[in-house]
């Protein structure tokens, strides 16, 4: 599949003590939703930083639309939504303060279309209500109304399902889908998330990031063809092992993922093949770059 690409990144660096964000080849595609994916201190939330513009402090370059404008270009920031983990807000704003204060810094937001969501997302907003009395989710749904009310193109989201209940984020994902829709192609998504089951319904690609690298990238059904699914006895793991990626194994068998190119050379062993589910692609191959073992790998 040929597409275009909303985002492009090369050779991006960010160094901490300890840790070391090293991109060679960031391309986001445009016109779908793309899930960030890893685990704890992978690197998504530096390479969210690093293109929100909350850190500057990198070596690389990015580029954003079809005009590959720089990421320090401020003419992006009208066409960009961001939210964070955790608020953007001051806590002792009102809700009408955070209309009030958006609507002066964004030409394209629609106080209208922000009070409608507010509506939609259940969040309360009786009057005099401030940020800092609504619980975790309703903060965060207060952020995702406040990108939603914006006219954008880009919406890069940090863990946007985190605090969310199961019902909110079946309602986030059929937002999102809605945003998608409305922008007939020229609208992208780029989020981070850990509820990969529950956000698999609206992820059209995927960025695997594992120690600061993205490790494997491609749509959903790529992904599905790519890798298979195998399961079998115990006593024939050593057998396959070689082929088998973020396996593991107990006394009642094994499981892990084989490339499908790979399922012939597994002629004569008696395993069980499917097709694998988004989760359980992403866990197999984070387990293989993980520094967790899995009891029965010891």
């Amino acid at each position: 599949m040929t597409t275009e690409n909303v985002v492009i990144g090369k050779n991006l660096v960010k160094k901490y003590k300890g840790f070391e964000l090293n991109v060679e080849d960031l391309q986001i595609p445009k016109g779908f939703a793309t899930a960030l994916i890893g685990e704890n201190g992978a690197g998504k939330t530096t390479l969210l930083n690093l293109m929100s513009g909350i850190r500057k402090d990198f070596t690389g370059e990015m580029k954003f639309f079809d005009e590959q404008l720089d990421c320090f270009d401020d003419s992006i920031r009208e066409r960009i939504g961001y939210t964070a983990p955790t608020n953007l807000f001051l806590p002792q704003w009102t809700i009408k303060q955070v209309e009030e204060m958006t609507e002066l810094l964004f030409e394209g937001f629609h106080a209208d279309r922000f009070q409608e969501l507010i509506k939609e997302l259940g969040i309360p907003a009786e009057a005099g209500k401030k940020v800092k009395e609504l619980s975790d989710g309703n903060k965060m749904k207060l952020m995702i109304a406040n990108v939603l009310a914006r006219d954008t193109e880009l919406l890069i989201l940090d863990e946007p399902a985190s605090p969310m209940d199961p019902l909110m984020r079946d309602k986030l994902c059929e937002m999102f889908r809605e945003y998608l829709a409305e922008g007939e192609g020229k609208r992208s998504i780029f989020f981070s998330t850990h509820n990969v089951a529950d956000m698999e319904n609206v992820t059209d690609y995927v960025l695997l990031m594992e120690k600061g690298k993205i490790v494997e990238t491609g749509f959903v059904e790529q992904l599905k063809e790519k890798y298979i699914l195998i399961k079998g006895e115990t006593e024939d793991y050593d057998k396959v092992k070689e082929y088998i990626i973020g396996g593991s194994k107990s006394k009642y068998g094994f499981e892990g993922l084989c490339l499908s190119e790979d399922l012939d050379k597994l002629a004569g062993v008696n395993v069980a093949a499917e097709t694998p589910t988004l989760t359980q692609i992403c866990v197999k191959i984070m387990k293989e770059y993980s520094s967790l073992q899995s009891k029965g790998e010891q």
